[in-house]
């Protein structure tokens, strides 16, 4: 996995640009209004993406298309899904440990009642003998 995908993708408005390029290829001037964001800018964060190798241009007559390439996003999922596992398999110890205290619990209050249970029974028979 390249790490300027990641530094790339980290820029809200490149971020935006590949989740409105994720319906299909679209000309800058496509891109550039629903973004709020001026051709030129709009240019800018479409070069770098397209140098990390996140898009690619085709150009049709006077315009210039820009869509997703799919191998630089193969491999960012392939490497966050090395990272999911890991926290799934945190957070299964984790539920794990917390079940384990709620037993813990439940026994101790449970232990607790019968103590209670039979300090009343030995105060009620001491009542009586007395």
């Amino acid at each position: 996995m390249n790490p300027e995908t990641l530094a790339a993708l980290g820029e809200p408005n490149r971020l935006r640009i590949v989740e409105l390029l994720r319906s299909g290829p679209r000309p800058v001037g496509d891109i550039h209004g629903p973004l709020g964001l001026r051709q030129s800018q709009a240019s800018q964060h479409l070069r770098v993406l397209k140098n990390v190798g996140l898009v690619e241009m085709e150009p049709r007559a006077q315009q210039r298309f820009y869509r997703l390439r799919a191998e630089p996003l193969k491999q960012l999922h392939e490497w966050l899904e090395r990272y999911r596992r890991i926290w799934e398999e945190r957070f299964e110890q984790l539920d794990t440990i917390v079940d384990e205290l709620k037993r813990k619990e439940q026994s101790d209050a449970a232990g607790e009642d019968k103590r209670r249970r039979r300090a009343k029974r030995n105060d009620r028979r001491a009542d009586r003998r007395a």
